[in-house]
């Protein structure tokens, strides 16, 4: 038994080992009158060994929609037949620029993919989108606005799930954050950081990964280096890559994505729902509006950190910012020392702080003595 088989009692069995090995093939459907977008894809396609059917607009796409492994479109389709599931990928090129997420946000997609670049990424996708079972699920956290507190609960939500035997991993998306790994004080804890990683591409093993990374409080983490020297990025091949493991390897990823604009665009297309942490107060609701605006069309709620010079009401911000209120993260005392000496998991024991976590993954167990 390793290391991060010893979570608690209700852990579940480690993954088997060996290759993953796609299910039955099925069709892929790209929708696009853009020849660049179809020549690509077909090629990717073919390279993942896969099936396509392209079409050039959404009237002639409808009766293959709803059967189809994933459906594509370019950033030339607009509009979406009626009661269809959302796309899964729009896809562009590099001069769409910005308006494609835009667009992205509009029709609904669950991915962007700008070709050439993402094509490994795409390949992976395809793969994936294949496989027999979808793995667990990625709960990403951002801050409404600089300081919110997003770090903070996400080590709460992994510490509070591993507790009661959940298989959790939490991983640092922020390069400029200075390194979740000091939040856990376990700066010296022997595993792989995301410099490791860099340039690693393809299908990684999830066992093999979890046995690599180090662990705290219960769970395995994947940290950004906490030291004063630049660490080496990541592109979004490897992220995909990682997440991809880290899904088919646990149940629950927490992703403590940051506020960048690059890390947003690298890690939050990933995540199957999104936590947005805010303070209750008239400035934290209006950067959370306009934070808003640069997140994927994937599920998103809101946390409201408490706080005793708190100016609105949690309830008011959920409305104000158009967001359901998953939970209201309380006000600790001592909370800025233990964030400052890397205490954070011992603040986490306390029942309030598990009645938090617990609420926000509706999990039972929060109100343990």
């Amino acid at each position: 038994m390793n290391r991060h088989q010893q979570r608690g009692p209700g852990s579940p069995p480690p993954p088997e080992q060996g290759p993953w090995i796609p299910g039955d093939s099925a069709e892929t459907l790209l929708v696009t009158g853009v020849d660049v977008l179809r020549s690509e894809v077909e090629r990717i396609v073919a390279a993942v060994g896969g099936q396509l059917r392209a079409v050039q607009d959404v009237a002639e796409a409808a009766p293959f929609w709803d059967a189809a492994a994933a459906v594509l479109v370019g950033s030339d389709i607009r509009d979406l037949p009626p009661r269809r599931r959302a796309p899964a990928v729009l896809l562009g090129l590099k001069g769409d620029g910005d308006g494609l997420w835009h667009l992205a946000a509009a029709v609904g997609a669950e991915r962007v993919a700008v070709l050439p670049d993402a094509a490994a990424w795409l390949a992976e996708y395809l793969s994936r989108s294949r496989a027999p079972e979808a793995g667990g699920l990625v709960l990403g956290l951002t801050g409404g606005c600089g300081g919110a507190g997003a770090t903070t609960a996400a080590i709460w939500i992994a510490q509070a799930a591993a507790g009661i035997g959940i298989r959790v991993l939490l991983v640092d998306g922020d390069p400029w954050g200075g390194g979740l790994e000091l939040a856990l004080a376990a700066e010296d804890a022997p595993g792989l950081r995301w410099p490791d990683l860099a340039g690693v591409s393809g299908s990684i093993d999830p066992a093999q990964l979890d046995d690599a990374l180090p662990v705290a409080g219960g769970f395995a983490f994947l940290s950004w280096p906490g030291t004063r020297d630049r660490a080496a990025g990541v592109d979004v091949t490897t992220v995909a890559a990682v997440l991809d493991a880290a899904r088919r390897g646990c149940e629950l990823v927490v992703l403590d994505i940051g506020r960048e604009r690059e890390a947003l665009r690298a890690f939050a297309g990933e995540c199957d729902r999104i936590i947005v942490v805010a303070p209750a107060r008239l400035r934290a609701a209006v950067a959370t509006a306009w934070l808003l605006q640069e997140l994927p069309p994937v599920d998103t709620a809101l946390v409201v950190r408490a706080g005793s010079g708190a100016a609105l009401d949690a309830p008011l911000i959920a409305d104000s910012v158009g967001l359901a209120l998953q939970g209201i993260m309380p006000d600790i005392k001592g909370l800025a020392g233990a964030t400052e000496h890397g205490r954070l998991l011992e603040a986490g024991r306390q029942r309030a702080i598990r009645r938090f976590a617990a609420g926000v993954l509706d999990l039972n167990g929060g109100d343990d003595s």
